[in-house]
């Protein structure tokens, strides 16, 4: 079933403290994927769910879970798995906002690089909503500090993304575990091979919900290419930024040594610039995203992994500093600007020939217009012929 439109919150049977929560966020009409998942998964209904990033996934199975928890009962009533630390700590910060009006509702978020200790105390507060990585929530099973036998909801987010980084066999391990569940949410950008294996194991006649990019949701972003040398990438972004008074902006790389090396040269230009990738103590990490959400840092430097979960809306620019190696990540990275209806730009730049072919590639895979660009007489950005 494809979903196209939203419809208003107040339409959908919430009890009067999920829509006080949604009222105290003023979201009066919810985006399509929450259309066409809350129904269903408040039926206590299996859901496979196709969207884009950005279009409010976490409302979608985050609202059912909540209305769904039984206060009194301390056991774990629901599992939320998402493939990294980051997008694990989003979603349960979005699911506290949901529950604050909800009396005796209790979360914990459980992930790997924190210590355990830390978390076994978080579980001893008998939470009913577990929201964790795939191995860290299997150390605690193995620990016996968390039991998931009475788990009535299950949600894989990111789904995709989190079987093709090799959680297969940590994810059906603890669904197995889970005898008593009623249902369970499917959710992913793309549905892969190995998502449809796990729908076809663990779901029974599940309502199949698809969002489309359509030309409504479709963000809004002008896309450049801009032809560079290696050593003329930094100067580029620091020309860039400047001249179009960028505050927020987000640069990737695909390397964790490139996004160290663009950090250390942009804070030498004098700009406000932090990274983050996976080598990066977690209590680093954090504090930087915390900053960028807050909108107290200028430029936020990243590899793909180590920059998924970060959800903020009103990023004005991403730059490629390196082409990205697969069309999806393009996809992810160019997202991140041109959201809730503002306009957003992004650039990429090319040093070689084997980039320009992969860009080309990217361009007509996920087709984008992707505008090339170079900096005229004056110093200013302005558009070329194509090649």
């Amino acid at each position: 079933m494809e979903i196209t439109q939203g419809v208003r919150f107040d339409t959908l049977g919430l009890s009067p403290e999920i829509m006080r929560a949604l009222e105290k966020k003023n979201y009066q009409l919810s985006t399509p994927i929450q259309a066409g998942c809350i129904p269903p998964m408040l039926d206590w209904q299996d859901v496979t769910a196709k969207a884009p990033t950005g279009t409010g996934k976490t409302f979608a199975f985050g609202i059912p879970i909540i209305e769904h928890i039984d206060g009194e009962n301390d056991q774990v009533q629901a599992v939320i798995l998402a493939p990294t630390r980051e997008l694990a700590m989003q979603i349960t910060a979005e699911m506290r906002d949901l529950a604050q009006f909800k009396p005796g509702v209790r979360m914990v978020c459980l992930y790997g690089g924190q210590p355990i200790g830390k978390q076994i105390d978080a579980l001893k507060k008998r939470p009913q909503i577990v929201i964790a990585t795939p191995g860290r929530l299997g150390d605690h099973l193995k620990r016996r500090t968390v039991r998931i036998d009475a788990v009535q909801t299950a949600v894989l987010d990111e789904a995709d993304r989190m079987l093709d980084m090799g959680f297969i066999h940590d994810v059906t391990r603890l669904l197995d575990q889970m005898k008593n569940r009623k249902n369970l949410g499917l959710f992913s950008a793309t549905i892969s091979r190995e998502v449809m294996d796990i729908a076809w194991v663990y779901q029974r006649d599940a309502v199949e919900i698809t969002v489309r990019p359509d030309e409504e949701n479709k963000p809004d972003i002008l896309q450049y290419r801009l032809e560079t040398t290696l050593d003329g990438k930094v100067d580029a972004l620091e020309k860039i930024i400047t001249q179009e008074q960028y505050d927020r902006v987000m640069i990737f790389c695909n390397t964790k040594g490139n996004t160290e090396r663009v950090t250390k040269l942009l804070q030498m230009r004098g700009v406000d610039a932090q990274c983050i990738h996976g080598d990066i103590p977690q209590e680093k990490r954090e504090k930087v995203m915390a900053r960028f959400r807050r909108g107290e840092l200028r430029v936020f430097v990243a590899t793909d992994v180590a920059a998924r979960g970060i959800d903020v809306d009103d990023v004005e620019a991403v730059f490629n500093y390196d082409v990205p190696d697969e069309n999806e990540y393009y996809v992810h990275r160019i997202g991140r600007t041109g959201r809730a209806k503002r306009h957003g730009a992004a650039y990429t730049f090319v040093t070689d020939y084997p980039g320009m072919v992969r860009l080309n590639d990217i361009a007509k895979h996920t087709r984008n217009q992707i505008q090339p660009v170079a900096f005229g007489p004056d110093g200013k950005l302005e558009p070329m012929e194509a090649k």
